[in-house]
């Protein structure tokens, strides 16, 4: 469609949640909609191009806090599923570059409409029995921060081209804004639908086409958001998803010479291998790729001694526990005074002890299980370092029969640099250190250099110069950080996410300096009144 206008994306709000309280509708539909897909066993093909395809073989995914329970069988594709892949992106290329703006914002548009009606029972029910999501952690993810992504993503692209250049009467000068000349690999994790449904769509809206890696344990939600998407008009082959060895795929697709950028999220191994994949083959490629990457944290939580014992209380318990601690931003190390300590003890372990973990269809629980028998091994295996090394204050069994379940756990230790404040857990598994109230600034320092990562952080003082000044002191610590409140939930365009050092390169989902990255700018000039001789005044003789 050609038409004259200068359109403007609506301002968006955020979608606002469901509670899912017992007598609500929307309670009684979603969960008829887990009762069908529960049964269903969905096939999950790849999308290649426009077409479904099954691939070299086929895999099952079956639902973390129900082991025997396959909820889908899913296509592994093979080198040939991967190349065509590139060159359905490659081949879709141009025209969706040609694609005007406003027609490119109309599909994400109108894929959150459809997101926030007729298809949210579908996304959650998915992402509660492929990630094992209580319904409040499914509903504030999969549903309402998907929408907030792509409503707020058409809104801040349509900002972003209002940037244009200044001008002096004598030319008309122009920024065009660019796709990146390629295509564009986008990998996401297990833990977050609205990732899987950002890293892929936010190059597209800019006019790049993309080869889309999810995790496995994904999926089937993945499946339901490509229909989705395909739904709210999305041409074929602007977005490919492909299933398989990760490990294959992005060798494959990272050496291929029009690769031009890498929308990212996951572990920072992984992270820090493609990087060094993309440097090895720096001189293959047409243009520098971009690296856009969120990956591991090690957030902190400090109180002062005037904290508010109740609020940090329940920033532990939420912000350590909610979704089995497998946030990237969840509260993992805990700093206290020794003052507080008592009082904080008795009521996170009593917030411990009243959580409910099991199956998430069950809604009476707050944590299910970890995701997947290989985390569960390494869970467990911090707990035994736990018991070995610190004391484990409550919690600490884990159990994996019927699904890959773990206790909330809390952890005490003395040692300031126990690998349980230093290392990645990605558990229900917090550890508090408790300092001398007269060391507070000294604690400071110690937050800040005990973990490579640098995500989120959050400290709990009444006494507003103690905030101002560990927020100073703190700069470099995390991306996203909180005054009184847990180092989670960022929402779109209110906290954009992301953080530095081993965290990732802190491009800010959520917000327009991501989009940036999925651009070239070209500055046209054009002169009205061009000169007509090569002297300038200062060469006339007197």
């Amino acid at each position: 469609m050609t038409a004259d206008g200068h359109f403007r994306v609506p301002p968006p709000v955020n979608e606002p949640i469901r509670a899912y309280a017992p007598g609500d509708p929307h309670r009684k539909s979603l969960k008829a909609r887990l009762a069908e897909l529960t049964d269903a066993r969905t096939d999950v093909p790849m999308q290649i191009g426009g077409e479904r395809r099954w691939g070299a073989s086929k895999g099952e995914i079956r639902s973390p806090h129900r082991k025997e329970l396959a909820i889908a069988q899913y296509a592994a594709g093979a080198s040939k599923d991967f190349d065509d892949a590139v060159e359905a992106a490659l081949k879709a290329r141009r025209m969706w570059a040609a694609t005007s703006y406003q027609e490119r914002a109309a599909v994400l548009l109108r894929a959150a409409a459809l997101l926030a009606g007729p298809w949210r029972d579908t996304i959650n029910a998915a992402t509660m029995l492929g990630q094992s999501k209580t319904v409040h952690q499914a509903e504030i993810d999969a549903a309402c921060e998907t929408v907030d992504f792509w409503r707020y993503n058409a809104y801040f692209g349509d900002q972003l081209l209002t940037q244009q250049p200044f001008n002096d009467g004598t030319a008309w000068n122009r920024l065009e804004y660019r796709p990146l000349e390629g295509f564009v690999f986008a990998v996401s994790p297990f833990n977050f639908t609205s990732i899987a449904g950002n890293l892929p769509t936010a190059a597209a809206l800019m006019g790049n086409t993309v080869v889309f890696k999810p995790a496995t344990q994904t999926l089937l939600v993945c499946h339901f958001l490509m229909e989705l998407l395909i739904e709210a008009g999305l041409p074929p082959g602007v977005i490919n998803m492909v299933s398989g060895s990760a490990a294959k795929i992005s060798e494959q697709v990272i050496a291929h010479e029009r690769l031009v950028g890498i929308h990212f999220t996951g572990s920072t191994e992984v992270f820090q291998g493609m990087w060094r994949e993309v440097g090895q083959n720096v001189e293959r490629y047409r243009t520098y790729p971009r690296l856009v990457g969120e990956t591991g944290g090690k957030d902190f939580i400090v109180a002062h001694h005037t904290a508010d014992v109740e609020a940090l209380a329940v920033a532990i318990g939420r912000g350590g526990f909610e979704y089995q601690g497998q946030k990237c931003s969840a509260a993992s190390r805990v700093y206290v005074p020794a003052s507080l300590w008592p009082d904080i003890e008795e009521r996170t372990v009593a917030m411990l002890r009243d959580i409910r973990v099991g199956d998430v269809t069950d809604f009476r629980n707050f944590m299910g299980a970890v995701i997947d028998a290989r985390s569960f091994e390494k869970i467990s295996g911090y707990l035994d370092h736990a018991r070995q090394t610190a004391t484990v204050i409550q919690g600490g069994g884990a159990a994996s029969e019927t699904g890959y379940f773990v206790e909330p756990t809390l952890v005490r230790t003395t040692d300031p640099a126990s690998r349980l404040l230093r290392e990645e857990i990605f558990g229900p598994v917090v550890t508090v250190y408790v300092y001398p109230d007269a060391e507070w600034d000294a604690t400071l320092d110690l937050i800040d250099r005990t973990s490579p990562y640098a995500l989120t952080g959050a400290v709990f003082a009444r006494e507003r110069g103690v905030l101002g000044a560990a927020a100073a002191r703190l700069r470099q610590a995390a991306g996203n950080f909180y005054l009184n409140d847990k180092p989670t939930g960022a929402m779109v365009a209110q906290q954009p996410f992301g953080g530095g050092r081993a965290s990732g390169t802190n491009d800010k989902a959520g917000s327009p300096l991501n989009l940036i990255r999925w651009v070239s700018p070209r500055t046209i000039k054009e002169t009205f009144a061009p000169a007509h001789d090569f002297r300038y005044p200062f060469m006339d003789a007197e």
